[in-house]
């Protein structure tokens, strides 16, 4: 008897992954992903990656690292909007956070919670063109379905 292995989206998402950074594309993307997870009866696990250590850090210098503050601060705005809609619109949630890259970051929690979507913003960053948004390198990583929300 071969030993059950994990299967993606055969009797539908359980677990979406919506990348959240606090511009308004990933906002708008969470709660995209928060109507996907709530229709599909799904865990939506939020995915915040704090951006790797200033370069003055490593260094040696005093840096103030804001990353934190951020991550606390869009964990109370997820909060404050699960309970805006608390009774009309239930949705059960986690919120990761996570160090580096954005894009390894969310490969690595996709991997890890056994995601079978992800849903990122459309990327507002001009240098992206050249080398690549998160959401670009997501879709060509061609393992799981990827939505991007502008």
């Amino acid at each position: 008897m071969t030993a059950h292995r994990f299967e993606r989206g055969t009797d539908g998402p359980k677990v979406i992954v919506a990348g959240l950074d606090g511009s308004d594309s990933s906002l708008r993307a969470a709660a995209y992903a928060s109507g996907l997870a709530r229709r599909q009866n799904a865990l939506l696990a939020i995915v915040y990656v704090q951006p790797v250590m200033p370069a003055g850090a490593a260094l040696g210098m005093p840096v103030p690292d804001p990353t934190g503050e951020i991550a606390e601060e869009l964990v109370e705005e997820v909060r404050a909007a699960a309970e805006r809609v608390h009774g009309i619109w239930d949705v059960r949630w986690e919120f990761h956070t996570r160090r580096g890259d954005p894009y390894a970051g969310l490969v690595a929690a996709a991997d890890e919670l056994r995601a079978d979507a992800v849903v990122v913003g459309a990327s507002e960053s001009a240098g992206h063109r050249f080398v690549g948004s998160v959401a670009v390198r997501l879709v060509k990583a061609g393992r799981w379905p990827v939505t991007v929300v502008p």
